[in-house]
């Protein structure tokens, strides 16, 4: 389930929920009991390790087409 992140208006705190993605748009009161809340846009960050760089795809070059017009 995903967690989404809201912010409360009154209190000024932030606060996260785990729920649904079919209700990530329902009102989210916060944990002080306030109702004025909105939801935070929120980016997620992938971590990992890479053995090398990435392959080169077939047909050459690079470049937003392949690199056949980007030079």
């Amino acid at each position: 389930m995903p967690t989404y992140a809201y912010r409360c208006r009154e209190c000024a705190g932030t606060f996260e929920l785990l729920r649904p993605m079919s209700e990530s748009g329902a009102p989210a009161p916060c944990p002080e009991g306030h109702q004025d809340t909105v939801k935070l846009l929120t980016t997620v960050a992938l971590t990992g390790s890479a053995s090398g760089p990435a392959p080169v795809p077939a047909g050459g070059g690079g470049g937003c087409c392949g690199g056949g017009c980007c030079g």
